[in-house]
């Protein structure tokens, strides 16, 4: 069972999903960064500085 991107070929869903996999590798590792600043306002709103 293989999936088909608008019924085209293999090769094209193929691609397809390097580029979703890839796309979604790269907002994780923007998303990264929000990390430290995130806590620094989830602390401040539970009273912790």
């Amino acid at each position: 069972m293989t999936a088909r991107v608008g019924g085209r070929s293999l090769a094209i869903s193929w691609i397809v999903g390097l580029l979703c996999a890839a796309t979604v590798a790269g907002l994780l590792w923007l998303a990264l960064g929000a990390g430290p600043g995130l806590l620094f306002i989830l602390e401040q709103m539970v009273g912790g500085g």
